[in-house]
Formats: structure tokens, C-alpha cells, sequence
């Protein structure tokens, strides 16, 4: 665990340089408006250690699987969001001498990343081998006005000389991935141009051949006044500069404004985007940095409006939730539907960038309550256009008839995960797919969508399961054999329970909805059989003789639900009684030992009992938690929301603060120290729903929100918004009780400790505790 970052209930901050952290506040400060994103690398050169990353949402690489014995079914390769051309770089050379802060001595170091208004700012002092001082301030953003566009104000001043600077803003495109399989480099150069005051350099990825042109305009100011820029231009192989020479002045500031813009052929056609990148620097650079600046915080405002969270009496706490707002709102923005949210978003490689059951099972829930209802459509319907690719995928692994199983790890539908025991094992994925939908039809109350799109994916997921369980003889039931639930620290196991629940859920949900789908139109699903050659009759048949057959390992002595069979052979030591030079385990055990071990990664059948919590009385919840979560060791980022959830369900307050403070600092103390990587983005939501689920115990109950709260000890009062069809609430929950107001023309009722209460258009009342 670090603890160098400041609190502040806006701002991320660091003071002072440590080199040793430079790579986890590169990921912590990183930046990004949905279309685009970066690591926050130092504009300057930097020779110390450091993680470049310039990312463009939608571009990736098939960067060829590497296995030591390949199998039927394998994927062919892992895809990964690139490494694209950096566009921030600029050089500074102060009388022959570059400057890099590895090899300066600096001071007065500040990193502060404004979430309140959406910009990075970075000041220090550095002084040269050669004894010049130079104060340097710089700020940028990745616009979410102008979403294919960026910009840096990059100031410096000589502080004890006065001579020669030379400033060399450039896009360099000679870029590679920390974790290509083979050490390739994945773009080649298409065509280049430079003019006095910038370029653009368009380049085009290997195999997949996207096209991406990054182009640069240039501003400088010297003393205040702009200068009659006359650069050198630079070209070199996939690279472009523009050189500028000054005689700098003593306390006199030289400011650089460069504006960059990042077009892609996902957007536009290949052909144009030379013009295309130029119109559009044309178009910022005209605005204006000061412009583009108030732009981005009228932008981050009417976010912060809708799903700001506000917690008094707690500004670590504060910050934390802050941050992971943030971050989500950063990664996805939901205006197209080809994009997904990687685990790292633009923060790093790890993962690929790709997408993964993450989306469904944590994010879905909150764009559901903080944004219009469209972004999670989008999210739903990315997964729709890939149906056919998920059924190829079981097509692969022998499976017919039309089932579908969606890849663990996708960036066009095709699965491109390498581990067996995750690729061929890990099928809980449809399911989460599956309860996606439902999640969201249930939330908006948008059935329109279950007749245009649902039902298609639901029925052809279902006949996956349908196929995947076998009869047993011995049990005269259903089982499911050879898979991986959420615990990863378990492979090939026979009847995870969380697996089979998922799988005969999704079978009578489907046959809700076709129900539900023949009421409300019966023209579109007669078509919609036809094309899928459904016979609803033996198919529903066969769903039903499954659900009503299928086997769930359960202990009789605990009364609990087992976690898959033969869980209870293994040595039941508790992770109490570990010791702690041993964990994390998974880097302090071999794999061996821990797929022997008792010990879980992340919730598996509590996932379960989250998901489907009315199904279960408040007993047979608390006998599986209190059973289970002494045993999980919480090596996953995703696992300590669900445990916050149902702790406060369980009126387990203590127990759901603290599993609530694992998650939400989790990438601003470096928890697992492995930040550096990359934040851990999809976990982010998790850390929202730990607030709204948990301490505001908000579900959904027959149409109507309903709240269960309560306040955390060591916070005055917390508070937050929910968009829930057509209203707009804001709920906080303070010692005197809950605060009621509504944001919106439409009147509404909403549940507060399972009583009515009636809330007028733009009124609010209070439930008093």
C-alpha cells in the first residue's frame, strides 16, 4: 500500500517527484474522453522508468496467441487496444542540454488531476547538469466537446538565465506495447505532412488495418504575446516535429499551446483523413486553449450533475468515489455502440483493452442510474451485433443448432482469451450477458427492446446451456461438468453452483420473454423463430426438463450451497489464519497450491446470491456469506463490492465499510501494487454500487425504487443521484434520516424502508429516521 497521494475532494495530487511511483501516477492521472485516451507521461522527455500510452478507443492488433501446446477451439490470437502515436511529446533543449527530469535535480514538483473540471496540471522546478533553472507549468486534456481532440498550454520559464531554448513539439508514431507476444510493432506509416506551425502523421495497423491520422497545430507565446511561429519542420520515418528556436529572457514565460486531434478510419473513410485532421485542428485551434478549457468544465459539470456522489465528515472517502466517477466517465461515454469498457480503459495494457463479463455484471449498473438510458442500450446492443461471432465461437467448441457462447475476451466478437481453463471452462460469462438484459429491461422498463433485439440473444444462449449440461445416471440429474466459476483459483471443476444457477435462470427467462415477446407482438417473433429455427415447443420442452432436473451441490451439515463438487475435500483453513508473509497468494504460492487450497479469489456463490438475493431468505444469505467470505481472499478487484452489498444487507455495517474502503482506494493507495499496469476500471463501478446498493440499499421493486440506507459511522451524511424512467432523484442520508428530492417534472413514489412515500415534481420531503 502507498500512501503519497493527497486528499482533496476534487483533485488528485502529488507533491514532489519520487521516480519510484512514476508508473502509478502515470495510470492514476491518467486522461481520456471515451474516443480517446493516455497515461499521464510527461510532455518532456523522460529517461526513467515509465509506461507509454496514447490509446485510441476502437483500434486494436490480433497479436498472435502465444501457447506451448495448442488445442482445438484456441483462439488464434489475443486482440490489444494499441499503443498509439503520442501526440503530447514536446522537447526542450536549454542551451544544448535536453531536459529530462531523470537527470535533473527538481523541486516544487506538483501532479494534480482537476475531476471537477477534467484537466491534468503539472508544475515543477528543475535545474540542469549545467546549473539553468527552469519553472515549468503545463496543463492538457482529452476534450469530451471536441471528443477526436486534445490540447497542452506548456509554459516554461528561465528562472536564473537568460539564452538559447529549443522546443520541439512532435507526434511520434514509432511506438510498440509493453506487452506485444513477439516484440512487434504494429503500425506502419501510411503518409505524412508538415507545415510551418504543425503536421499530421497517418498511419495504419498491421493485419487489422485501421487508419489513424494524429495531427498537431501550433501556438507560441513569448512573454504574453504570440510570436510569428517560422518552425523547422521535421520529418523522419513515422515521425513529425516542428523545431523552434528562441532567445529566452530571464522570468520571461514562453508559453507552447499545441493542439492535437486524433481521427480514425472507425470514423471516417481512410481516404479522408488528411483533410479531415486538418479541419478539425483548424476548428480548436481557432477556439482557443482558454475556449476548449471552459468547454471541457461545462462538460464535466452536466456529468457531475447526474452522478455526483457527496460524502460529508470523510474526504479520503470522498476523494476515492470522486475518482472512480471519473475514471468510468472518461473510459465509456455510451455514443457508440462498437465500444466497450476495458478493464484498464486508457489507462494501461494490461488485459488488452478488451472487453470482458466485467461490462455486464458491474458497469451495466451504473450507467443504468447516472446516464441516459441509450449508453447502456449501446452497451447491450455491441454485444447484440456480435451474436453471430458468439455463435460461431460454440460452433468451434462442437456446440449446434444456433447456440451462442460469448468469448471471456473480445474486441469484434471473436474470442480471443488464451487459457484454456478461462477460454473453454469460464461459460458463466453467457449468463452474465444474459442478466444484462434482463437488468436493463427491468431497470427502464423498455420491453421494445426484448422483441427488437433480446429474445434473439436470449434463445440462442439458452440452447447453449441447453447442450452444455448432461444427464447423469448416478444422480438421475442434470450436471454441468468441466467449467470455472468467478473463482479462478478453481479450474475444471464439476457443478459450480453459480454456474448452474446461471444457466437454468437464463433458460426460464428466455421463456418469459417469449411469452412476454408473443403478447406484444406476435408478428416479429413468427419471424424471429423462423430465422432462428426455433421449435418452441421441444426446445422449450428440454429447457424445462433441465430447470426442473438440474443438480446444485449443497452441504447438509453448513446448510449452504456448495461451491462445486468435492469443495469440502479440501483442507478448510480460514484466510484468518494465514499468514501474512504468505498472501497475496497468487504471487506468493505456486498455482498448484492454490488450485488445492480452500481459497477463493472472488465472490462465486455470493456473485449468485447477489444477482438473484430474492430469491433466498435473509438466513440461507447470511449462512452463505459467513461461510464463504472467510474463506476469499479478495485477490480480484472485483470482489470486495459484492461482499460490501450484501454485508449491508445483512445489516453488517462494520463489515460492509471496510470491504466498501478496499475497493474504493484501491488504484490511489496501489492496494495490490499493481497500479502501475493500469486502474482497474470495470472494479470502479463496484465502488458505486457499494455506496447506492449498499449503504443506500437501492434495488428495484415491482417498477419503483426502493431504499434501504444506512450511514456509515464515520460520515456525517453521503448523497447521490439516481435517473431512474424519466426522474431524476437525489437521496441523502444523514443522522436526522433520508432527504427526498426530486430533480424532475414527473412525479414519482419511491420505497424508504419499505414504506410509500410520494415525491412531487421539483419537491423533496424527508423520511425522518
Amino acid at each position: 500500500m502507498k500512501d503519497y497521494i493527497k486528499v482533496d475532494e476534487w483533485k488528485i495530487i502529488e507533491q514532489g517527484f519520487n521516480p519510484h511511483y512514476n508508473k502509478i501516477s502515470e495510470s492514476i492521472f491518467s486522461l481520456g474522453n471515451g474516443r480517446m485516451g493516455q497515461r499521464a507521461n510527461f510532455e518532456e522527455a523522460y529517461s526513467g522508468e515509465t509506461l507509454q500510452g496514447n490509446y485510441v478507443a476502437g483500434v486494436y492488433y490480433p497479436d498472435k496467441t502465444r501457447v506451448g501446446w495448442w488445442k482445438n477451439g484456441y483462439p488464434e490470437y489475443f486482440a490489444k487496444v494499441l499503443n498509439a502515436a503520442n501526440w503530447i511529446g514536446i522537447d526542450i533543449v536549454i542551451d544544448n542540454e535536453q531536459l529530462d527530469l531523470a537527470k535533473c535535480k527538481v523541486s516544487d514538483f506538483r501532479r494534480e488531476l482537476n475531476m471537477k473540471e477534467g484537466y491534468l496540471k503539472r508544475n515543477f522546478t528543475a535545474k540542469t547538469a549545467n546549473g539553468k533553472l527552469v519553472k515549468v507549468e503545463s496543463i492538457r486534456f482529452c476534450s469530451m466537446a471536441e471528443d477526436e481532440s486534445g490540447a497542452i498550454n506548456y509554459s516554461i520559464t528561465p528562472l536564473n538565465f537568460s539564452g538559447s531554448i529549443s522546443i520541439t513539439p512532435f507526434i511520434d508514431g514509432d511506438v510498440i506495447n509493453k506487452d506485444s507476444n513477439y516484440d512487434e510493432k504494429f503500425w506502419d506509416e501510411v503518409k505524412k505532412e508538415t507545415w510551418l506551425t504543425g503536421g499530421y502523421l497517418q498511419m495504419r495497423t498491421k493485419k487489422t488495418g485501421f487508419e489513424v491520422a494524429t495531427g498537431m497545430e501550433l501556438r507560441v507565446l513569448q512573454n504574453g504575446k504570440l510570436i510569428d511561429l517560422k518552425t523547422k519542420p521535421i520529418e523522419k520515418e513515422k515521425y513529425i516535429a516542428a523545431q523552434v528556436v528562441l532567445q529566452a529572457q530571464e522570468a520571461q514565460t514562453i508559453s507552447i499551446f499545441k493542439y492535437a486531434a486524433n481521427l480514425s478510419s472507425q470514423n471516417h473513410a481512410a481516404g479522408e483523413l488528411a483533410a479531415k485532421v486538418k479541419e478539425t485542428l483548424s476548428r480548436i485551434s481557432e477556439k482557443g486553449f482558454e475556449t476548449l478549457l471552459a468547454e471541457q468544465a461545462a462538460a464535466w459539470a452536466e456529468k457531475w450533475k447526474h452522478n455526483d456522489i457527496i460524502i460529508e465528515g470523510d474526504d479520503s472517502a470522498q476523494q476515492a468515489i470522486r475518482f472512480n466517477i471519473f475514471q468510468l466517465n472518461q473510459t465509456y461515454t455510451g455514443e457508440d455502440d462498437r465500444l466497450n469498457i476495458g478493464p484498464k480503459g486508457f489507462t494501461g495494457e494490461k488485459y488488452g483493452g478488451s472487453t470482458y463479463w466485467d461490462t455486464e455484471a458491474y458497469c451495466v449498473p451504473f450507467y443504468l442510474s447516472t446516464a441516459d438510458p441509450k449508453v447502456t442500450r449501446n452497451l447491450l446492443l455491441y454485444r447484440y451485433k456480435q451474436l453471430g461471432k458468439a455463435i460461431e465461437n460454440a460452433k468451434l467448441l462442437g456446440f449446434e443448432d444456433g447456440a451462442a457462447l460469448y468469448p471471456m475476451v473480445t474486441m469484434d466478437g471473436t474470442e480471443c482469451h488464451n487459457e484454456w481453463e478461462i477460454t473453454f471452462e469460464e461459460i458463466h460469462r453467457n449468463g452474465a450477458i444474459a442478466y444484462a438484459i434482463f437488468n436493463y429491461t427491468h431497470y427502464t422498463g423498455d420491453e421494445v427492446y426484448l422483441i427488437d433485439y433480446g429474445l434473439e440473444v436470449l434463445i440462442a444462449i439458452s440452447r447453449f446451456w441447453s447442450q452444455r449440461v448432461n444427464w447423469s445416471n448416478d444422480k438421475k440429474q442434470y450436471v454441468m461438468l468441466g467449467v470455472t466459476g468467478p473463482n479462478e483459483y478453481e479450474n475444471n471443476v464439476n457443478n459450480n453452483w453459480y454456474t448452474n444457477k446461471l444457466a437454468i435462470w437464463c433458460m426460464e427467462y428466455t421463456m418469459e420473454v417469449i411469452e412476454k415477446v408473443k403478447r406484444k407482438d406476435r408478428e416479429k417473433y413468427e419471424a424471429l423463430i423462423k430465422k432462428l429455427n426455433f421449435d418452441e415447443v421441444s426446445e422449450t420442452d428440454r429447457f424445462t426438463d433441465i430447470i426442473e432436473n438440474m443438480y446444485f451441490p449443497f452441504d447438509e451439515e453448513h446448510h449452504v450451497f456448495l461451491q462445486q463438487d468435492g469443495y469440502l475435500d479440501k483442507e478448510q483453513i480460514l484466510v484468518k489464519d494465514l499468514p501474512a508473509s504468505e498472501r497475496p497468494i497468487n504471487q506468493k504460492w505456486s498455482w498448484d497450491r492454490i488450485l488445492r487450497s480452500c481459497y477463493i479469489k472472488q465472490a462465486d456463490v455470493l456473485q449468485g446470491i447477489y444477482f438473484f438475493e430474492d430469491e433466498f431468505d435473509i438466513e440461507t444469505i447470511r449462512r452463505n456469506f459467513d461461510f464463504y467470505e472467510p474463506r476469499t481472499v479478495h485477490e480480484s478487484s472485483l470482489s470486495p463490492c459484492v461482499h460490501a452489498i450484501l454485508a449491508a444487507k445483512l445489516g453488517d455495517e462494520d463489515r460492509a465499510y471496510e470491504f466498501y474502503l478496499r475497493t474504493a482506494r484501491l488504484d490511489l493507495d496501489d492496494y495490490n501494487n499493481d497500479t502501475e499496469d493500469g486502474c482497474h476500471i470495470t472494479s470502479m463501478a463496484g465502488t458505486w454500487m457499494a455506496i447506492v446498493q449498499g449503504f443506500g440499499g437501492m434495488r428495484v421493486r415491482f417498477g419503483r425504487l426502493s431504499f434501504q440506507p444506512f450511514l456509515p459511522e464515520k460520515w456525517k451524511s453521503f448523497s447521490f443521484n439516481i435517473g431512474f424512467r424519466s426522474t431524476l432523484l437525489n437521496i441523502k442520508v444523514s443522522k436526522e434520516g433520508v432527504y427526498l428530492k426530486n430533480l424532475s417534472g414527473t412525479s414519482t413514489s419511491v420505497m424508504v424502508y419499505y414504506k410509500e412515500q410520494f415525491v412531487r415534481a421539483n419537491d423533496e420531503l424527508l423520511v425522518e429516521a
